[in-house]
């Protein structure tokens, strides 16, 4: 963590990931008009398209940077017809790549619903739930599991004849997410909201996988170290209708790799859709901050996507600085970006194509960005 001004470094790339990036930057400099912030923002290309003009997914320096930053964000990874040699996606360096390179285990995905998100259902556009049932945040292990390169396929005569994909859960693996879930609960200043009890889900497949009854041992090997959080669990496919039925009973949920990434995706939808979904890659020494909707081809160039995942990214980021650094100013700063979101969200004012509206993506981060002025420092 260096002295001075915090070194942001930003990793824009594919598709719509630019332009997303663009406007988070752009509210990020707003928070710093207002209170003496200095930011040292340094952007490093990386990601399919750049694969496909120089043959690299990142350059060496950028792992460099990334490992001397005080924090990264991220825009997004992924291009149609790019791809390494071994078919794997090029670009996933940047996300897979730094996930390993820096042992950012914890995969933190804040899941609140702000009033006035507009929800689509079918080709309808509808508030489905009220925004106080929703408030929660999901944890997924990030560097093993289903995700770990024990993978491989059988050749004979050009044909594949067997693919295996080897999930791995080690003890380390598990101990440590399940920990960084029940700190979480620990340290949120809302329970669940039904009933305000702070309690840590398990969701996991062990009545069948043998690696998830490791998980949840694990998990129950651990929670003792937590009396006052309460234990919860729930198998994954039980899990999803729960969590549409009752979002409210949800506090802090973990999980294993891939289990966590689809559950994540599914949950998205309480908070209004993956334009809102933020996350965090969180280790011990270093993090990195995405909106994670993807790249969004199709509407790349288009200035249409919703960039408030990117702020919520933004407000993650700061948060993660704030208490590294220890430095109350970072965290008033974090509040008052919350704030800006929250209003501007609650207006209406600044409602993209998913949301049913027609403002653009500069459009929206022009309003956030006034909003952050407006919020005394």
């Amino acid at each position: 963590m260096s002295p001075g001004p915090a070194r942001i470094v930003v990793l824009p790339g594919d598709g719509t990931g630019p332009e997303v990036v663009r406007e988070g930057i752009k509210v990020l400099r707003a928070l710093a008009e207002g209170d003496g912030l200095a930011w040292r923002v340094e952007e490093h290309p990386g990601g399919a398209q750049y694969y496909q003009k120089t043959g690299r997914e990142l350059d060496p320096e950028t792992v460099v940077a990334a490992r001397e930053a005080d924090a990264i964000l991220l825009g997004a990874v992924g291009w149609p017809g790019a791809s390494l040699p071994n078919g794997d996606i090029a670009g996933a360096a940047l996300v897979l790549g730094m996930r390993q390179t820096l042992d950012l285990y914890a995969n933190v995905r804040p899941c609140r619903l702000y009033p006035g998100v507009v929800h689509r259902i079918g080709k309808s556009y509808q508030t489905v739930w009220p925004s106080e049932l929703v408030d929660m945040v999901i944890v997924r292990e990030n560097t093993e599991g289903l995700y770990t390169p024990a993978r491989g396929r059988l050749r004979r005569s050009d044909e594949t004849e067997v693919a295996i994909d080897t999930r791995v859960i080690t003890r380390k693996g598990a101990e440590r997410v399940i920990r960084y879930a029940f700190e979480l609960a620990q340290h949120r200043t809302r329970g669940a909201p039904e009933d305000g009890v702070k309690r840590v889900t398990c969701v996991d497949k062990s009545n069948v996988l043998e690696g998830c009854r490791f998980f949840r041992e694990t998990f129950d090997r651990v929670g003792t170290e937590y009396p006052s959080i309460e234990r919860d669990y729930a198998y994954v496919d039980a899990f999803t209708q729960w969590l549409v039925r009752n979002p409210e009973h949800y506090n802090v949920v973990v999980s294993t790799n891939m289990m966590g990434d689809i559950i994540t995706d599914l949950a998205s939808v309480l908070q209004g859709g993956m334009g809102f979904a933020a996350g965090g890659n969180i280790g011990d020494h270093h993090a990195m901050f995405e909106p994670v909707h993807g790249s969004a081809p199709k509407y790349a160039g288009k200035n249409q996507v919703n960039p408030f995942a990117t702020f919520f990214a933004v407000e993650m980021l700061l948060r993660w600085l704030a208490d590294r650094r220890a430095d109350p100013k970072l965290a008033r700063q974090a509040d008052r970006l919350e704030r800006a979101i929250g209003t501007t969200i609650a207006g209406g004012t600044a409602r993209t194509y998913d949301q049913g509206g027609h403002v653009t993506t500069s459009e929206a981060g022009d309003r956030v960005a006034e909003a952050v002025r407006a919020v005394p420092a």
